[in-house]
């Protein structure tokens, strides 16, 4: 059996050859002035990171503060998305004649960028805060709706006759027919979705501004501060990643074969 320090083993050695390539080329010249270099980007994220909970007012803070900002858009942006592609999943995908004639409407506003949107939603809303909550919202609400509607119309058509000439309520229907089977599809969709909304949100705030992660890398951008958009951009990576872990524990819990 291979041995499961391997992986991690060679990760080491890739980021490694990577970060030594950077830091020659930065010290021969072949990057501009302005680039980031791995040493002056280390010094840079210890500045940032030893004191992340700082407060020197409204836009002045710790990347802590920025990052909780951004976390608590996500997450109310993302609990209305699914309160919303939820139940409308299951309602298309139940009736053929609905899903039919609201399809249109899915196919053509999917495709849209959630950031075509935000200027219609600050001209709507006229509030920065509100307006990233609704570009989240439209660019979460797509995976789990379409994820949800499959699911649905995936459930085996005997499961169903079965329950039905055996008489079982709708509420028994729903615990032991309908929920097992379209779990694992929606779980599936919510993971897609809330990978986009972390994605979509440190875009949005670069325009919206206020506090946010987004905000901060734009912040740092104008000053001109490189190396901090680099740290930025790893704290981000990060937390992406344990926000997509925790969905995916939640999917080994509900999967079944």
């Amino acid at each position: 059996m291979r041995n499961p320090l391997y992986p991690v083993a060679l990760f080491v050695v890739i980021l490694a050859a990577f970060l030594a390539l950077w830091q020659a080329a930065a010290a021969a010249g072949w990057l501009a002035d302005i680039a980031p270099t791995p040493a002056r980007t280390a010094t840079r994220a210890v500045e940032i990171l030893s004191d992340p909970f700082y407060r020197d007012g409204p836009a002045s803070v710790g990347i802590f503060w920025h990052l909780v900002a951004s976390l608590r858009r996500v997450v109310v942006g993302f609990l209305l998305a699914m309160a919303i592609a939820v139940p409308l999943g299951f309602l298309l995908g139940s009736s053929a004649l609905l899903r039919r004639a609201v399809d249109p409407f899915v196919q053509v506003l999917r495709p849209v960028s959630p950031l075509a949107w935000l200027p219609l939603g600050l001209a709507l809303l006229r509030d920065a805060e509100a307006t990233s909550v609704f570009v989240i919202v439209l660019s979460a609400i797509w995976p789990t709706l379409v994820n949800t509607i499959d699911a649905v119309r995936g459930i085996n058509p005997t499961y169903l006759n079965l329950a039905a000439t055996l008489g079982t309520n709708w509420w028994d229907k729903l615990r032991f027919v309908t929920a097992p089977a379209v779990v694992p599809g929606i779980v599936t969709g919510m993971r897609l979705s809330l990978s986009t909304s972390w994605l979509v949100i440190v875009a949005a705030e670069m325009l919206a501004g206020g506090q946010g992660i987004g905000f901060f890398v734009w912040n740092m951008w104008n000053r001109l501060d490189i190396d901090a958009i680099v740290v930025a951009i790893v704290v981000i990576g990060v937390v992406g990643l344990l926000l997509d872990y925790l969905i995916a524990s939640l999917q080994k819990v509900v999967r079944y074969d």
